[in-house]
């Protein structure tokens, strides 16, 4: 039996790295579509850089992502890509609707010009649900997005599920609530204290600055949420589903188990800056997993608390050679 061919938008991000490795685990042929860029971004893939194919794409501009499918002719195509940082869509609101927003509009067309029989994952977010209406979150949950990020993965969720309606296309969407690893970028609060707690051990920082201790997230692991999406895309019909660990923790919880993983007492270490507040907080968010648990049998592997210890362990390792202690 010929192997799949999946294309992956955004493989070189935390998501698109693991879902690399996974699919390459399952024998796919796996491509990989990437911006032109004059700096090399292909920290996270670099083990399996020999072992992939790399497009140049861009989801700015329709006739590219036409001729990548034409080119690629993929069974599977993972949207992973967007402007993904949410205190970066204040600053850049247009450019995240135009990525994170019309991008997912612009991977449907080309589908159901070049092959309508290509299944498609969206990556639909939590941060959908934003000022929450009820708690835990469902598929069926109204979505209140609190900010331009949000807005954007709203628009991109309902695409897919109008594309899938009006085309008869396969496409699906993952809601996925925060899920994070040592291949999170540094601008992320759960990798900046990671970060920050591995250089504090090591004798190269004193403090970490941090904005709101009580906002509380579902947080998992990355690695868990791939397998996931290629379930999704598995099955005889397209359907969405809330991909989520089901228990919520404040951002001071993963503080005192970072500093713990280390034995530091994080109250001497972390400092309350108004600075990195958000313009409109999303306070509670904690996914119901029941859908995906039941219909495809999903369920996350890695704890908070390992994932927390994974990844203080994976900055001490990455930092020690640079310490003076």
């Amino acid at each position: 039996m010929a192997s799949k061919t999946a294309l992956i938008t955004g493989i070189t991000g935390q998501d698109g790295s693991y879902l690399a490795d996974f699919l390459l685990s399952k024998g796919y042929r796996v491509v990989g579509m990437t911006r032109r860029s004059s700096t090399d971004v292909h920290e996270r893939i670099r083990a399996v850089l020999d072992r992939i194919e790399i497009v140049s794409g861009d989801l700015l501009d329709q006739s590219s992502m036409t001729s990548v499918l034409a080119e690629a002719q993929p069974d599977e195509v993972y949207n992973l890509a967007a402007q993904s940082f949410v205190p970066a869509s204040w600053s850049q609101p247009v450019l995240t609707g135009e990525f994170t927003g019309l991008g997912v509009t612009r991977i449907l067309e080309a589908i159901r010009h070049v092959s309508p029989k290509i299944k498609f994952y969206q990556a639909s977010s939590s941060e959908m649900f934003g000022k929450v209406v009820e708690v835990p979150q469902t598929e069926r949950t109204p979505f209140y997005p609190r900010s331009p990020y949000g807005v954007a993965k709203a628009y991109g969720h309902w695409i897919t599920i109008n594309y899938r309606e009006s085309y008869d296309l396969f496409a699906t969407s993952g809601i996925s609530f925060n899920h994070e690893s040592p291949r999170r970028g540094l601008e992320f609060v759960t990798r900046k204290i990671s970060d920050a707690v591995a250089r504090i051990k090591l004798g190269m920082l004193d403090k970490l600055h941090l904005g709101n201790l009580e906002a509380a997230r579902d947080w998992g692991f990355a690695g868990d949420y791939v397998r996931a999406m290629w379930l999704m895309l598995q099955q005889e019909s397209p359907d969405d589903y809330v991909i989520a660990t089901g228990r919520t923790h404040k951002v001071r919880d993963f503080c005192k188990l970072a500093f713990d993983a280390v034995d530091l007492v994080w109250e001497d270490h972390v400092v309350v800056d108004p600075h990195f507040y958000r313009p409109a907080e999303v306070d509670h968010l904690v996914g119901d997993a029941s859908k995906i648990r039941r219909v495809l049998g999903w369920q996350p592997e890695t704890s908070f608390e390992e994932l927390v210890e994974m990844m203080v362990r994976a900055d001490l390792d990455r930092l020690r050679p640079f310490a003076l202690v």
